[in-house]
């Protein structure tokens, strides 16, 4: 069974997104186990770079500990490859074949990932050249996870 992890900086605040997340959450259960790492996201002052790049290197930190040995990890950067629905169902059964069964996909806070983060993923996966908040992301990301594995398994809610 694939398990996947799900590292990301915030917690989810308001009920319509936790309901949205427990729903791909619950179909997502046939086909794998997902873990969802909730981390503190570090505050910083209004507009101060150095204030900003210091708590992207401590919430780096706090996530390159929770990225567990032997595992695949996919950083979510805006500038990481693109790929369809389809290609990205193809990519996850192949991970599972060729490197792991144990999947994570990593996602920053509103100032997004340190370098370091991105230092220690296997590669970094975009779902769109557009800015999402990062609460939302994540329900985008289970969306497509949900996709992935119906594409995997013949499903019909890809269409």
């Amino acid at each position: 069974m694939y398990n996947i992890n799900i590292i990301c900086i915030g917690t989810l605040k308001e009920k319509y997104l936790t309901e949205a997340c427990n729903e791909y959450l619950k179909r997502l259960k046939a086909y794998c186990r997902v873990n969802i790492i909730e981390l503190d996201e570090c505050r910083t002052g209004p507009g101060r770079d150095a204030d900003i790049l210091a708590a992207l290197r401590r919430e780096g930190e706090n996530i390159i500990k929770k990225i567990p040995p032997s595992s695949y990890t996919i950083g979510m950067f805006i500038s990481g490859r693109e790929m369809s629905s389809a290609a990205f169902a193809e990519r996850l059964g192949r991970l599972a074949l060729e490197k792991s069964s144990t999947v994570n996909f990593i996602i920053g806070g509103s100032h997004g990932l340190s370098e370091d983060v991105r230092k220690v993923c296997d590669e970094t996966m975009s779902l769109s050249p557009m800015t999402f908040p990062h609460q939302l992301f994540r329900i985008i990301l289970l969306e497509q996870l949900y996709r992935a594995f119906s594409i995997m398994n013949g499903g019909k809610y890809h269409k």
